[in-house]
């Protein structure tokens, strides 16, 4: 295994996280219960929801770290070279 597979599979297994993470995440919004004030009844942070946004913190600059050294190319050790493409040539039309 070389450094590139290596990041790509720590970038999918933080993408998956990630996205499992803001899965769990409980809704923000007031709902229904904000019309009567009863959305601050319950509004204080327990600590595993401060738990929960640290790792998706955590998970979210890993996965964005890792995107941007993906598509870098730092990790490339062959010099990059353009593409050149052949001019085609198209046979004349005739009878």
């Amino acid at each position: 295994m070389n450094t590139v597979t290596i990041i790509e599979i720590i970038w999918c297994v933080s993408a998956f996280g990630l996205t499992a993470m803001v899965l769990l995440h409980s809704p923000k919004g007031d709902g229904i219960g904000g019309i009567g004030g009863q959305a601050q009844l319950f509004s204080s942070t327990k600590s595993a929801e401060s738990n929960l946004n640290r790792i998706t913190w955590g998970l979210f600059m890993v996965f964005i770290t890792m995107t941007i050294i993906l598509s870098a190319g730092w990790l490339s050790s062959a010099p990059v070279t353009p593409v050149t493409v052949p001019p085609v040539t198209v046979p004349p039309v005739g009878n």
